[in-house]
């Protein structure tokens, strides 16, 4: 039998290494970019074009490489940074395996011009699918370029599975962050097609954090340190009422290289226990300064998994070091003082007939207790009524609650339900005191026939809320239970598709326009999302770099907090596009439904309730909400039976 077992070629052999650590064009942005920093740049440039699949270059000024280790780079396996076996446990730079470069050269045409400092002529390098093209003397500056162009040229198959540019630039500048993040003192600049991303100045890590993301993140910055003889920590943790639905803002560096470890962030969680809302996530920045010798930087291609000797040890310090930035900074919840009795009664007046001084203060309460974001025109108009009711108690319709505007914060009672339990208590089983809306109000021209068809009908009556969460309501065959959130986001689902294939949502456009500012990855995304944002009924238009101004949203969302919404809409975009594999005008649907559907804890009226089923059952698909869940079960007659039988 003859040998069947050979040597690859180099060619291929290097082209399957690339498969490992060439993954996308943001893989060589990061390689390409920790060998400028392990040349002890001051200043790093960095050029993109069309998301890096026509060009890739890095520009930077350190100290260069001579004709023969400028070569020498683009062989498999070469390094001046390993010299023995032992040298793997004291590694404290960033490259150190030699594949970055020799595997960049098998899938890109490369060219290099780099000087030392010293040298009067630089050298050109031209490799095209690790062959070599040519190799001469050229006038250049002190320091090193590395131009990577057309990426995958020679693997067509790995260009086809590259993203659309929106998504690899979002990639790239995930990448560039991190390494600026890691490295405040060094100078760093970004370019997209000729326009520039970031101009960063050397500085402190405070200042990279606010030039990186935008000047809100200095409100929530709260600088954490921990010393001990094995491990010290420091960097910046972001106030609870800052975190987000989504994860990405959340960083770890070990010896000053980013890691991915599930291990250290659940510490951060816990150490954050009970003061985060439910799936929300903390901004955070700590760097890990450890012995090299504790820790396998080696476990990956991309060097973004390592293991530490003492992993316990670690988490603890780290949660420690989270949980007494916390208490130090007095990052605590207050005292909610909606709970308290002796303010209750002072607010709702129930001790007895208020002095004026006691309806001013009571004015001022109630401002006070209103969160900052606010909800709208519309309930910032009704709270000049709240006085009113502790002067008149005639009855009013209640307010339509599938106004979006209308949702709840988290953590804050429905103002349907809270008010109404709370003012006049003696009535609260009565009559009820509710705000007027011209929602609620006759159209010109309807009859009192027309109107009486919308009064609480006979099935209304076998219609109710449980733990206002869940509708509960007979039908023929036993009980039909529905889920009032999961429910209201398949109906707006099914109508914002509608609108995005259409191109048919509507606008309510404002008399003052809304400027929200963007981090750069988020300004990328939406200005790849416009025209979905746009068939929604949004009207959004750029204004500055890394800002938007919105001039109008969707008519049924008139009166909620505009900038709270399109933000939470991009946040749950994004939250979608990292857990599914959706297209976009899938995911943009699901995202607003998500974030402007009603909300558990929010109390409906018998009306209101009937609409919700009837408006359900309406649509293509009610028995799934947009993300699976069941939006209503039926307990037949026999089941229930069943629970009251031997």
């Amino acid at each position: 039998m003859s040998d069947i077992i050979k040597l690859l070629p180099d060619a291929i052999a290097n082209q399957i290494a690339a498969g490992e650590v060439v993954q996308r064009p943001a893989s060589v942005v990061k390689e390409l970019m920790e060998n400028a920093i392990d040349a002890g740049s001051t200043q790093v440039q960095v050029l993109i074009k069309e998301a890096g699949k026509t060009l890739i270059q890095v520009i930077d000024d350190g100290k260069g490489m001579s004709p023969t280790d400028a070569r020498m780079s683009f062989e498999r396996h070469a390094t001046s940074k390993i010299q023995t076996a032992d040298d793997l446990f004291s590694i404290r730079t960033k490259g150190f395996r030699g594949e970055a470069l020799a595997s960049i050269a098998a899938v890109a045409q490369v060219e290099l011009k780099t000087r030392e400092r010293e040298a009067e002529l630089g050298t050109c390098i031209s490799i095209e699918g690790s062959e070599l093209k040519n190799q001469e003397p050229v006038a250049w500056q002190e320091g090193t370029s590395i131009a990577v162009k057309n990426l995958f040229f020679n693997v067509p198959a790995r260009r086809n599975f590259l993203k659309s540019n929106a998504v690899e630039m979002r990639h790239i500048v995930d990448e560039f962050q991190r390494i600026a993040l890691a490295h405040p003192d060094v100078a760093f600049s970004l370019f997209q097609n000729d326009l520039e991303t970031y101009q960063l100045t050397a500085g402190k890590l405070s200042h990279r954090i606010v030039q990186l993301f935008n000047k809100s993140y200095k409100e929530q910055l709260a600088s954490c340190r921990e010393e001990t003889p094995h491990v010290s920590i420091h960097g910046y943790i972001g106030k609870p009422e800052f975190a987000k639905k989504t994860r990405g803002e959340q960083f770890f560096f070990v010896n000053n290289r980013y890691i991915k470890n599930n291990y250290l962030h659940h510490a951060v969680m816990n150490a954050y226990e009970d003061l985060l809302a439910s799936d929300t996530y903390p901004f955070y920045v700590l760097f890990i300064e450890i012995d090299p010798k504790n820790i396998d930087i080696n476990v990956h291609p991309t060097k973004t998994e390592i293991k530490f000797t003492d992993e316990r040890t670690v988490y603890a310090i780290v949660q420690s070091a989270v949980r007494q930035a916390i208490g130090s900074h007095n990052l605590t919840p207050s005292i909610d003082f909606d709970q308290d009795v002796n303010f209750q009664a002072f607010i709702t007046g129930t001790s007895g007939p208020r002095t004026d001084e006691e309806k001013s203060a009571g004015r001022q309460w109630e401002q006070f207790r209103q969160p900052t974001s606010g909800h709208g025109a519309q309930e910032r108009n009704n709270l000049q009524n709240w006085e009113k009711l502790f002067e008149e108690e005639k009855p009013r319709q209640s307010r339509f609650p599938f106004d979006p505007g209308h949702s709840p914060q988290p953590g804050q009672a429905s103002p349907s339900h809270s008010r109404e339990s709370i003012i006049q208590p003696s009535k609260a089983f009565g009559e009820s005191v509710t705000f007027e809306s011209a929602a609620n109000e006759l159209k010109q021209g309807t009859t009192k026939t027309e109107a009486s068809s919308f009064a609480p009908s006979e099935a209304e009556s076998n219609t109710f809320q449980l733990h206002q969460r869940y509708i509960i309501s007979q039908v023929k065959s036993g009980m039909m239970l529905i889920d009032q959130q999961a429910a209201h986001e398949r109906i707006l689902y099914e109508k914002y598709i509608f609108n995005l294939e259409k191109k048919s949502g509507a606008s309510q456009q404002f008399l003052f326009p809304q400027k929200v500012e963007l981090s750069t990855a988020d300004f990328a995304l939406v200005s790849d999302l416009m025209q979905e944002i746009r068939d929604l009924g949004f009207d959004v238009a750029p204004f500055g770099q890394q800002c938007v101004v919105i001039n109008g949203v969707p008519a049924d969302l008139a009166g909620a907090d505009e900038k709270h919404l399109f933000e939470g809409l991009i946040e749950q975009f994004k939250h979608n596009q990292a857990a599914l594999s959706l297209d976009k005008r899938e995911n943009m649907a699901r995202a607003l439904a998500s974030r402007s559907s009603i909300k558990k804890g929010r109390k409906l009226s018998g009306l209101e309730m009937r609409a919700l089923i009837d408006q359900l059952f309406a649509c293509r698909n009610p028995n799934y909400a947009p993300d699976g869940r069941l939006t209503f079960c039926i307990l037949e007659m026999e089941k229930l039976a069943n629970f009251f039988t031997k």
